[in-house]
Order: C-alpha cells, then structure tokens, then sequence
C-alpha cells in the first residue's frame, strides 16, 4: 500500500515537472516572439489622429520590425502622444530628422508605425526623443474632399444649366450671336474682311521685303549711299552746296528787301516812283517798236540789188560750214 502511495506521488511529480518544462518553454517562445528580453529604448511621436492604433501594435523600420507601441495617452488639447520601445540594436540606423507615420499592415490589416528618412549626417536618436510626423489623409479626410468636389460639381453643373438656357433664349452675346442671324453673318462678312486684310498686309510685307532686297544689291543707290564713302562725300558737297546757294539767295533777297525800302536806291526808285516806272515803259515799247522796224529795214536790204549778192554769199558759207561739221561729225562716229 505504502508503496503504491509513492508511485502515485512520483507520477503526479512527473506531470507536475513536465507541465513546468512546457510553460516555461512556451514563456521563452513567447518572449523570443516579442522580443521580450532584449533590450528597449524608448522614442515618442504626437499625432494628430492614430487612426486606431492600439497598444501592442508594431513598429517598423525600412521593412523591418524594430519595436512595438507601449502607451498612447492625449496630448496637450487633441492631440496622441504615442510611446515606442524600439530595439537597442536598431538605434545607430535611426536619425533624429527621421519621421514616423501610421501605416496599415496589409489593405485591412492592423495599424503600425513606419519610422522613416533621416540623413547620415545628423546623430542617430537618443532615448527620450520625439520624431516628426507626417500627416496622412484619413479615409473620413478623403470621403470629405470627395463630398465637397461632389458639391462644387454640383454648383457648377447648375450654373451651366443657367448659362444654357440663357444662350438658348437668346440672352447675352453669345445668345444673340447663336440665334441672330444677321449678326452672325456680319461676324462672318468682319472675319473675312479680316482675312483679306491680312493677305494684303502678307503680300506688303513680301513686296517690302523684295524692294529692300533690291536696295541692298551692290551697284544700286542705296547700297552705294551705306557703302560707298565715295559717293556719300560727294552726296554730302552737293548738300552743302546747296545750302550756300539757299543762303546767297538768302542774302540777295534781303538785300533786294532792304533796297526796296529804301528810296534813294535804284531799285527803291524803281518800285516806288510812278513817273519812273512810267519812263520806263515808254522807253521798253520805243525799243519793241525800234526791233520792229529795224528787222523790216534788215529784210528790205535783203531784197536790195546792191547787197543780195553779199546775202547769198554769207548764206553759201553758212551751209558749206554746216556740211563739214556733219562729216567731221561722222568720221568721230
């Protein structure tokens, strides 16, 4: 009996130490899952919205899982204040400039931590630091912009609604330029005009353009005028010429003033005495009517027997003259 006793006791032991061994193993699987016995540091970062994030949740870095979410507690008015215990052996990878922000595991999966950027230049963080964060657009921000572009479509969906009856009812501009058609076909009469004037000016410019073409060939006015110092001096002595002569003529006609004014001159007396001027009248119709009777005198001779013969001599040489000019004027041919 005694001895029965012991085995039982023995047994019951036996189960007792292999249900320690399991728990113990299942602690350290446990613990080696979540990382339990290894070593902590502590980080934060305040976001605006967690999105359902929940303690436990995991963090991730470049891929790889580097810690988990100890505490979430509000901050200051609205905001979470978000507590991670992140790997020891992680921290040299981690910058200070780095950003955290809360991503999806998978499309439906639960809410992580995705920690970020950072350059190699800054030091790596500290325990104790607070990272940036970047603001995510939430699925309730995206279906609020999506409700107000639905509004706005709305709004404007309505006021071309209005603009089209407007137009169809012959309201505005554009409303009498669809339904009026006179107007129309003076719009299109002005369009063609338009048109036409332009092709004009297209062909000016192309006749402009030929004509400057032209002036700028070498050996013509232009071109000798820009290029030729020659005939640009010569251009300018002729100029300057010109303006002694305007001002000689100037002169002459000053003076010709200044005599007029003056009565004792003979111009003056000229201009301002009526018997003199009268004189000279006289004296201008005795010389027209002395030509007159001097030339019948001179035809009178001709016809006279005692001088025709000198006339027909004197009309000899002048013809026998006028032939040696013409053939010394052919042989210089």
């Amino acid at each position: 009996m005694k001895v029965t006793s012991n085995k039982r006791a023995v047994i019951v032991g036996i189960f007792i130490f292999i249900g320690l061994a399991f728990l113990i193993a299942g602690i350290l699987a446990i613990g080696s899952l979540n990382k339990s016995f290894t070593k902590k540091l502590q980080i934060s970062a305040v976001f605006d919205d967690v999105g359902g994030l929940q303690q436990g949740n995991n963090v991730w870095y470049s891929g790889v899982k580097i810690g988990t979410v100890k505490e979430l507690s509000f901050y200051d008015k609205s905001q979470v204040l978000v507590v991670m215990n992140i790997d020891e052996k992680s921290q040299p990878f981690i910058r200070k400039d780095a950003k955290a922000k809360i991503s999806s595991d998978g499309l439906i999966g639960n809410k992580i931590i995705v920690i970020y950027g950072g350059t190699p230049e800054v030091k790596a963080v500290d325990a104790g630091d607070q990272l940036a964060v970047e603001k995510l657009f939430t699925t309730e921000d995206m279906i609020n912009t999506l409700q107000r572009n639905n509004e706005n479509i709305l709004s404007i969906t309505t006021d071309f609604k209005e603009i089209g009856k407007k137009i169809m009812s012959g309201e505005g501009s554009l409303g009498k330029l669809l339904n009026d058609q006179a107007l129309y076909d003076n719009l299109l009469s002005t369009t063609e005009k338009l048109s036409l004037a332009s092709d004009n000016a297209k062909k000016m410019t192309e006749d402009i353009a030929v004509y400057v073409h032209k002036l700028n060939m070498e050996g013509g006015l232009a071109n000798d005028l820009v290029n030729d110092t020659t005939v640009f001096a010569g251009l300018q002595e002729a100029v300057l010429q010109m303006n002694e002569m305007v001002a000689n003529a100037n002169e002459v006609v000053s003076n010709l003033n200044a005599s007029s004014n003056d009565p004792q001159s003979p111009v003056g007396v000229l201009l301002s005495d009526e018997e003199s001027a009268a004189s000279i009248k006289t004296t201008i119709k005795n010389l027209e009517t002395s030509s007159v009777k001097l030339n019948e005198n001179l035809e009178a001779m001709q016809h006279n027997f005692l001088l025709k013969g000198y006339f027909k001599d004197q009309e000899k040489a002048e013809k026998k003259a006028q032939k040696e000019a013409e053939k010394a004027a052919k042989k210089g041919e």
